[in-house]
């Protein structure tokens, strides 16, 4: 009679091991999987009608919800079978029981309760997670469990002195950056889908500053020439729109549309003053970031702006096409007339617009030139040389000689970047010639 008792024990025993076995192997694969799955891809998944997906959702919401009664379950699980093997291991072998029960534990349950379900579940993230997104659910929607977690949360946070909130994990620039480049080492997305990942995130801290065309670079028209004159000037460089001025270039009291001039000129009044023709004007700082004036010109309805420094004078212009650019790249029509502004040189130096950003530079040429109150090459240059240069000036900086190539009046228009030689030479910040 005893021994059918012990017998029907070690039964019941037996199958709660093999239970309490596979809830462990379970709860182990749903944290693996639910603490890989990001709320983005959960979304995506959701946004695909996946099964399971909505609540997949809800769980990457509030990973400390679901994470703290999983690690507790997997816990008691895994304590229980170990405290019931060791009882049934006893029985049946005596003394060896202990060696037999720890040798079952370290086998079986690392195994089947923690190698493969978590391996499975990396190998097979998102239908892991969508497998186990309804039980986890479940569970952690039962009170006793999530309540016993918070407790025990709680006290371990009395103990390490903190207050217990969660911040989910935070997703940077940089870190956004390194994943569409490995996206297109994978071949998940391609090479200029990639550029205008990057385009896109550093669209938001560029300000026009560094996309206007500098006031040097400005067509404008007087505002007592003829409709006839202010036409043939906008035909002439190609433009839609001219500033028109009064005095001289910071005194900008309108703009002149093209499409207006011609307008008047079929009209008959072409020997009229272009300055009751002119629309209004509308002026931006050259601080303001690109991203909220292209709001504001989608709003307003204008595709031209001019730029002002803290002065209040004109510090250039700035489209609606420039802001384009920043993402999609350059765009030449039939009227643009530009240089490359990148031309590779034998020995592995480049020549480049003195516009060019030095950033750019930094990226082309894997470079570390220095930034500061400058956008571009040559006002680095300026900077770094102190004087108006002429040409053939050179200076180093950052391991490379800048070469001034060609100046016009007092503007640098194009520099050479070369390497150089001797690295030790740039001890000091920089060295002209």
């Amino acid at each position: 009679m005893m021994t059918a008792t012990f017998a029907t024990e070690d039964v019941v025993l037996s199958l709660v091991v093999v239970v309490l076995l596979i809830a462990s192997g379970v709860l182990a694969l749903s944290e693996t999987a639910l603490v890989r799955m990001s709320r983005p891809k959960a979304k995506s998944l959701a946004d695909e009608g996946k099964r399971g997906a909505k609540v997949l959702v809800r769980l990457t919401e509030d990973p400390q919800g679901f994470l703290n009664p999983v690690l507790l379950l997997v816990l008691v699980c895994q304590l229980v079978v170990a405290t019931l093997v060791g009882v049934l291991a006893v029985r049946w072998f005596g003394a060896w029981g202990v060696v037999a029960a720890t040798v079952f534990e370290i086998v079986v349950i690392f195994v089947f309760a923690e190698a493969v379900p978590k391996n499975w579940a990396v190998h097979h993230p998102e239908r892991a997670a969508l497998l186990s997104a309804p039980f986890v659910a479940a569970v952690v929607g039962f009170w006793p469990v999530r309540w016993v977690s918070k407790g025990l949360i709680g006290l371990a946070n009395l103990f390490i002195g903190q207050s217990g909130g969660y911040v989910g994990p935070l997703v940077t620039e940089s870190e956004l950056l390194a994943m569409a480049d490995v996206a297109v080492e994978g071949d998940v997305i391609e090479t200029e889908e990639r550029a205008l990942i990057h385009s896109i995130i550093e669209f938001g801290d560029t300000v026009v500053r560094e996309v206007m065309v500098p006031r040097t670079d400005m067509v404008a028209v007087g505002v007592d020439v003829t409709v006839e004159v202010a036409l043939d000037l906008a035909l002439e460089a190609g433009r839609s729109r001219l500033p028109a001025i009064e005095q001289h270039i910071d005194d900008v009291i309108g703009i002149a549309y093209t499409k207006d001039m011609i307008q008047v000129v079929r009209d008959g009044h072409g020997d009229e003053p272009v300055g009751p023709h002119v629309r209004e004007a509308h002026f931006v700082p050259e601080t303001k970031r690109v991203s909220d004036l292209m709001r504001e010109m989608q709003s307003e309805q204008f595709h031209l702006a001019v730029v002002v420094n803290e002065y209040g004078g004109t510090a250039g212009l700035v489209t609606l096409e420039d802001l384009i650019e920043e993402l999609v790249g350059e765009i030449v029509d039939e009227f643009d007339v530009e240089e490359i502004p990148v031309e590779q040189l034998p020995g592995g130096g480049v020549r480049v617009s003195a516009r060019l950003p030095v950033d750019e530079v930094n990226d082309l040429l894997d470079a570390h030139l220095p930034t500061g109150a400058w956008d571009t090459v040559g006002g680095l240059v300026f900077d770094l040389l102190g004087h108006v240069p002429v040409t053939g000036e050179s200076v180093t900086s950052g391991g490379l000689r800048l070469v001034v190539d060609r100046v016009n009046g007092r503007r640098i228009e194009r520099v050479s970047i070369e390497p150089v030689a001797d690295a030790s030479r740039d001890a000091a910040p920089a060295e002209a010639r």
